[in-house]
């Protein structure tokens, strides 16, 4: 059985970076404000931590993306072949 911290690390691993660039600013808000109790600011803050991880690691992974697509000699984009990232 999963723990709790499990479903919230599998919650964010499918987030789109919209949807988790969203949530980190509504965490980060929310710890602006001052207004949540020391426990719940520190559960945000784990959270707001792993959702930078995942913003960072999709845009590292569309910036490969980028680098792939190549110019041919005739200055058309190619194809760039497959991309392999880990």
């Amino acid at each position: 059985m999963a723990t709790e911290k499990t479903k919230a690390s599998d919650d964010i691993d499918g987030l789109s970076f919209e949807s988790a660039l969203k949530a980190l600013e509504e965490i980060v808000r929310q710890l602006e404000s001052g207004d949540a109790p020391l426990e719940h600011s520190i559960e945000l803050y784990e959270r707001g931590t792993k959702l930078k991880a995942r913003c960072e690691a999709l845009l590292q992974a569309a910036e490969a993306r980028v680098e792939k697509i190549t110019l041919g000699a005739d200055g058309a984009p190619g194809s760039g072949g497959p991309l392999d990232v880990e």
